[in-house]
């Protein structure tokens, strides 16, 4: 007799008990309605012979095919009589199916559509026009891998007279050595029979988290007309480079590309979110361009491919724009944050003039704006950027739009880069947070959003002539973008939020002016209480440390306020927005300091009555897992639940596997963490990371905690997540553990991240019943 056991409709899935599965039911549905809400990527604008248009990048999640849904949604955009300003929308998007990048060209005449191979086959560029490919040229392998859209050495730029494309590519594969069945094939074998394999040969370091088998960024510049892709010589191969722009052009001269580089001549540390490597930036002749009544030079002169490093005299320089008028040179710096090792800091912005014969020569560099210590209240507390306009000017050639951190919202600024007068242009008295899509001229088309508001589109409007300021006034623009089903619209006009200032406490007289200062929390809550009882509350607690939460629109946040829980998102100093001081109290004092804000802002809540002691939660990742777990441990008491993503639990375990063994060092000694930092940590050294570790209060533990771990992840390895999970379980405490095998450490497929949220708020309404 077969004595094996069928399969049976009330077969669950592993983890899942009857309650739990028709939770996961009920809240699988509202999370795939909240999660299907498109977001606004990126806008250009274009001015065809009336009005403008404008061109909006849309994606949304692909649940089958695990991606993002890149479309194209096009307006003309007319100034109506009365001044008012109309979009007129196109009756639908248009999906881009295979484009890695698109950029268009000076003129918007033309626009560049970059595919990158998922194989072996050559990288595809198309030269699109108003109405058909005009152009398709096909790159080999041999002469460079995928094109860079990663946001950070990503670089596209057109020449001037849009003949030519400077961009960043992966540099070719290296010859590796080749085996058969007679032994090693001498030479750089391109053969491919049955008989042969290639061999691994020397391994090569990447940029770590995200770069994972990336090759090194090099520069290309391809020649429309013939298609023809070369490499810029004179590059040292040290040398990783991005966000490359052609310099201005003088008639009968050589052309130049000025490009960010960064140096890496041991290791390559992790790059992806840490501003605090060295970075400058270089000039070299571009490839193609020769002077007219020249004879072509020798390409392999000394002359020719001389590299010129434009900005020896500061630690870190990138995002570089020229003025329209081509005299002047502005780029970002970072140099507070690779001066500290802080993994990012307040930036500050920079100026150069530029030759007017365009041969480049360096040049004094100018400040437009410093590093704010500590702001007054209510004034500006410094810049923080994670990027800028590739063409950020308004008419008069000197007044730069961007947006910055400003506390727990964003903000557009100005900056008029000649005297350096940074000015708010988004509403002061708005706790909204603004982004800059892209400029019409002397407009500004921008997103603004908030925890219980969807990405509106606003066009905000220069009046010169109201006063002798500048003054802006913002319309609202209907959109079909950010559409929501009617369900998520009642459920978000049903919340309410605000920014707390939450006033430190045991100021000490150690403490600068600047870390003395409240810091602040965002308040999501129902505008209206059950029967006088506060609803569970989730803390939320964003990672870095040295990053912030903003007051703008998280689709996955949003839908666990949806659902009966209020909110209380903590940004504890250390924080991006709030000055250098407060960002720089931090190291050294981590799994302290962070950890008493936290509570602190959690006692405030509690007693401004808006949270019931009995039924708190915590939810955090990265850096934020490592307070979770902290907090679980160091008020064991406090929590009836908590979930964590890529937690940091053990720095002394992380240091010796992450991409970023130097930021365990930074956050763990503080000021002398960067000259303190080795590969090879002392017994004393792990014995410090132990005792600031999570791990080293895992006896009081007893909160049930939820784990979403990111197989993949490169920053915090998964070893460190299970390390503390199966320690726990050791213990008796409730655990559960799911692990992502294909993701990194955001934990951003489209897959990963609706499942992560599901579960959490599954798991939270279990302990919160």
């Amino acid at each position: 007799m077969d004595g094996s056991v069928g399969s049976t409709t009330n077969d669950m899935p592993v983890g899942l008990d009857a309650a739990t599965e028709e939770d996961y039911s009920s809240l699988s549905k509202l999370l795939q309605q909240f999660i299907g809400i498109s977001t606004i990527d990126k806008a250009w604008t274009f001015k065809p012979n009336s009005g403008s248009q404008a061109m909006f990048s849309i994606s949304q999640p692909n649940f089958s095919a695990n991606k993002k849904r890149r479309s194209i949604l096009s307006s003309h955009i007319s100034k109506e009589s009365d001044g008012s300003i109309s979009f007129q929308w196109a009756p639908f998007p248009i999906e881009i199916t295979g484009a890695s990048v698109m950029v268009p060209s000076p003129s918007g005449s033309k626009l560049l559509v970059v595919r990158n191979s998922e194989s072996e086959s050559p990288t595809q560029f198309e030269i699109w026009g108003p109405s058909q490919v005009e152009k398709e040229i096909h790159v080999p392998q041999s002469t460079h891998g995928s094109v860079y859209s990663d946001g950070w050495f990503e670089g596209i730029s057109w020449s001037s007279d849009e003949t030519h494309i400077a961009y960043v590519a992966e540099e070719p594969a290296p010859c590796k050595p080749t085996f058969s069945g007679l032994g090693y094939k001498k030479g750089c074998s391109t053969d491919k029979d049955c008989g042969s394999w290639k061999g691994q040969g020397d391994w090569e370091e990447d940029w770590g988290e995200t770069y994972a088998g990336k090759r090194q960024p090099a520069l290309f510049v391809i020649n429309i007309n013939s298609g023809e892709a070369r490499a810029v010589e004179g590059i040292e191969k040290s040398l990783s480079v991005g966000q490359v722009v052609w310099a201005p052009s003088a008639k009968g001269l050589h052309q130049y590309l000025v490009f960010v580089g960064w140096p890496s001549h041991t290791r390559k540390l992790g790059i992806k979110y840490c501003y605090n490597r060295p970075c400058s930036l270089y000039a070299v002749r571009a490839p193609f361009h020769e002077p007219e009544g020249n004879a072509p030079l020798v390409s392999n002169t000394k002359e020719a491919v001389s590299l010129l490093n434009l900005t020896q005299s500061i630690s870190s320089a990138f995002f570089p724009r020229f003025s329209p008028d081509g005299k002047f040179l502005v780029f970002l710096s970072a140099k507070s944050s690779v001066d500290s090792g802080a993994h990012s800091a307040t930036d500050s912005l920079h100026r150069m003039e530029w030759p007017t014969d365009g041969k480049p020569t360096p040049a004094q560099i100018v400040d437009v704006v410093t590093v704010v210590m500590s702001a007054d209240n209510g004034c500006f507390p410094g810049l923080y950027c994670s990027s800028i306009l590739t063409k950020p000017w308004l008419s008069d050639g000197r007044t730069m739009i961007i947006s910055s951190y400003w506390h727990s919202t964003q903000a557009i600024l100005s900056v008029e880069v000649l005297s350096g007068k940074v000015s708010r242009i988004s509403p002061s008295d708005s706790s909204f947070s603004w982004n800059v899509l892209t400029l019409d001229g002397d407009n500004i088309i921008a997103v603004c959003s908030s925890p219980i508001d969807v990405p509106q589109i606003k066009y905000g409007n220069l009046d010169r002539e109201v006063s002798s300021s500048a003054v802006w006034s913002w319309l609202d623009v209907p959109s079909p973008i950010s559409r929501c089903s009617e369900k998520v619209r009642s459920l978000l006009s049903s919340l309410q939020f605000n920014i707390m200032e939450i006033p430190v406490r045991d100021v000490s007289e150690n403490l600068t002016k600047g870390s003395s200062k409240p810091f602040e929390a965002i308040f999501v809550s129902s505008k209206s209480k059950k029967h006088d009882v506060c609803d569970p509350l989730i803390v939320l607690l964003h990672g870095g440390p040295h990053s912030v939460s903003l007051t703008s629109f998280s689709k996955s946040i949003a839908f666990l306020s949806s659902i009966g829980y209020s909110l209380l998102i903590v940004n504890y100093r250390g924080s991006l927005g709030f000055g250098e001081e407060a960002l720089q109290s931090l190291p050294g004092k981590v799994g302290s300091q962070d950890v008493n804000d936290v509570l602190t802002a959690i006692d405030h809540a509690i007693d401004m009555g808006l949270a019931d002691p009995s039924k708190i939660t915590v939810l955090g990742g990265s850096h934020g897992g490592f307070l979770t777990t902290h907090l679980i441990g160091q008020a064991p008491d406090k929590f009836v639940a908590a979930a964590v993503r890529n937690p940091v639990c053990n720095l002394a375990l992380m240091v010796g596997t992450s991409d970023i063994p130097d930021w365990c060092y930074v956050e763990t000694f503080g000021s002398v963490g960067k000259s303190s930092f080795t590969e090879a940590p002392t017994v004393e050294h792990l014995s410090l990371f132990h005792s600031k570790s999570p791990i080293s209060h895992l006896s009081k533990v007893k909160t049930p905690l939820l784990f979403l771990l990111g197989a993949k992840d490169l920053r915090v390895p998964v070893s460190n997540g299970l390390q503390y999970a199966r320690a726990l379980k050791e213990k008796g405490v409730e655990v559960k553990v799911i692990v992502f095998p294909n993701d990194v450490h955001g934990i951003e497929s489209p897959q990963s991240d609706y499942e992560s949220f599901l579960n959490i708020g599954v798991w939270f309404k279990k302990y919160c019943k």
